[in-house]
């Protein structure tokens, strides 16, 4: 019998119908994608992939896609077409739903994988129906009431360190003129249910009292680790109004954020192993969109490689590891965020990761890294590593020059072209995961600051920092070799193509290295005139024959 060629996963799923499958377990399968991340049913295929085709009831597909819609709420419209195999086979795309879809019968389920690799469908619990809301924006979990809390549950000492949050971090000063009613009511804190006035969570993660917290979110719980080597330095678990916790967190962090000193002219300047601000809008991330339906810790862990800070619940919908500074600034506590914006601790514009990018890249490091995040905790990792005092200099000298700070794309750019050494718009692009148009825009306009050496046009054209950042580093032998390698890698590129096809031509060459027609005639030239090849024909017939083949 014929195979599929390939197998089941989280968005593909096959069914026999050898013996007709039921309406019901149909239905079932697509609710479960519609309620994960979409995908395709294959009615008529085995669990291991063979083909055994479609019973006759199922041949109409106008009907079965007609019988989908009338047996889900809300109804999802699903494309459904046969596929020509040895036997027909059904295939239901089914689109991820931007809500709780249900059977008619009450049914919600969801998909996952299971620990043998294979997927499975499995009951979605009112717990999750409530992370699944959170993570499409459609509630604002901080935003609700807290059965059983009540308004002795605020505790006025925290209120007082909220006030002090608002001095110190230059938060809104309408706020300090407020009673503590009037702010409660004005960051969201209560709700009026029946004249009483009712803890929000929010209210409660802010100024809640530490035994009300545990007894009322339990999943409100927080850690710190301080690792050397195997050493366990610190290790504390805690369940901490969020400023409270905020406290503790700096306590810690900044008794163990090492720094070293920098001359830069006249001046002595302090470079922190880490810095503050990235810190802070790196903890107000974790707190704020962190699932508080979901049992787990927001966790800050310093260890010799760097700093880590992790919450519960990913990356909301819409938002990835690769899209994270392009991406329309939203969260999954709105309400909360809005209250950090407030009161001063986080970014009020909402980039907050900008600032937590641009305290890597101002000291010349590592990139941030998300790429240990997955579909139930984001994952933050701060690399420690060494510092480039040359990098902190030019941009510094460059901010100065131009009276404000370089933006986001430009500093990442220019730390591309750093790992890189030598690359194209395409390279670039690739490896920050960024539109091209972009990232050629900025580099042009680093290219007119001096910033970065242009070279070449068109698909051929390539970058480098410019021999400003290799001064600085004390080694200008290292721009000489990077501004001069491509010609030489050029040449025995095209040597190691003439030797494989026993000739080449300006077309191959220009499809070989991606310049233009008169950039691939004049490197083919000077290999001629260096006797290394030899040209035969005239015009298209041209062609580059290697001079030891003659």
């Amino acid at each position: 019998m014929q195979n599929i060629g390939f197998k089941e996963d989280l968005t593909h799923e096959f069914k026999s119908d050898r013996t007709c499958l039921s309406d019901g377990d149909i239905i079932d399968a697509v609710v479960a994608f519609a309620n994960t991340d979409g995908g395709d049913l294959y009615l008529g295929v085995e669990d291991d992939g063979e083909i055994t085709g479609l019973h006759p009831y199922h041949k109409d597909s106008t009907q079965l896609a007609a019988l989908i819609a009338n047996k889900t709420v809300p109804p999802v419209s699903v494309r459904v077409e046969i596929l020509s195999f040895s036997v027909p086979v059904l295939k239901v795309s089914v689109p991820r739903k931007t809500a709780v879809v249900a059977s008619s019968a009450g049914k919600i389920q969801r998909r996952r994988i299971k620990a043998d690799g294979t997927p499975e469908n499995v009951p979605m619990y009112p717990y999750e129906i409530t992370a699944r809301l959170s993570s499409l924006s459609l509630l604002d979990f901080s935003a609700q009431p807290v059965a059983d809390a009540g308004y002795d549950d605020l505790d006025p000492v925290e209120r007082e360190r909220l006030r002090n949050i608002i001095r110190t971090y230059r938060g809104e000063p309408q706020l300090l003129e407020l009673s503590d009613e009037e702010l409660d009511k004005a960051l969201q804190f209560v709700v009026l249910q029946n004249g009483k006035a009712i803890p929000t969570l929010c209210g409660l993660l802010m100024i809640g009292k530490a035994s009300a917290i545990k007894a009322h979110v339990p999943t409100a719980e927080a850690s710190i680790q301080v690792l050397s080597g195997t050493d366990i330095k610190v290790n504390e678990s805690f369940h901490l109004p969020l400023l409270a916790a905020f406290e503790k967190f700096h306590a810690t962090f900044n008794a163990w954020n090492t720094s070293e000193e920098m001359e830069m002219g006249m001046f002595r300047i302090s470079i922190p192993a880490y810095d503050p601000r990235a810190f802070r809008e790196a903890l107000v991330n974790a707190f704020c969109h962190r699932d508080y339906s979901m049992l787990g810790r927001v966790r800050m862990a310093i260890e010799d490689d760097g700093l880590t800070i992790s919450n519960p619940g990913g990356f909301i919908e819409g938002i990835n590891a690769d899209n994270l500074l392009d991406a329309e600034p939203h969260g999954r506590n709105p309400v909360l965020a809005d209250a950090m914006k407030r009161i001063g601790l986080a970014e009020r514009t909402g980039r907050g990761i900008d600032r937590i990018y641009e305290g890597s890249l101002l000291y010349g490091r590592q990139l941030p890294d998300y790429s240990q995040s997955n579909a139930t905790s984001v994952h933050l990792l701060i690399p420690k590593g060494p510092v480039d005092k040359a990098f902190i200099q030019m941009v510094s000298e460059e901010q100065q020059r131009i009276g404000h700070s370089l933006p986001i794309h430009s500093l990442m750019t220019l730390n591309a072209l750093k790992v890189l050494h030598r690359a194209s718009v395409n390279e670039i692009a690739s490896f920050l995961h960024k539109d091209e148009a972009r990232i050629r825009s900025v580099l042009e306009s680093l290219a007119e600051s001096g910033l970065v050496d242009a070279s070449g046009t068109g698909r051929g054209r390539t970058y480098l920092l410019s021999e400003r950042y290799y001064r600085l580093t004390k080694k200008p032998y290292a721009y000489v070799r990077s501004h001069d390698i491509n010609t030489l890698r050029y040449e025995e590129l095209i040597m190691e193509l003439a030797g494989h096809q026993g000739h080449v031509s300006r077309a191959d060459v220009v499809e070989l290295l991606h310049v233009t027609p008169s950039q691939a005639f004049r490197l083919l030239q000077k290999l001629v005139k260096a006797k290394r090849l030899a040209l035969t024909g005239k015009g298209a017939g041209a062609k580059y024959i290697p001079k030891d083949s003659i």
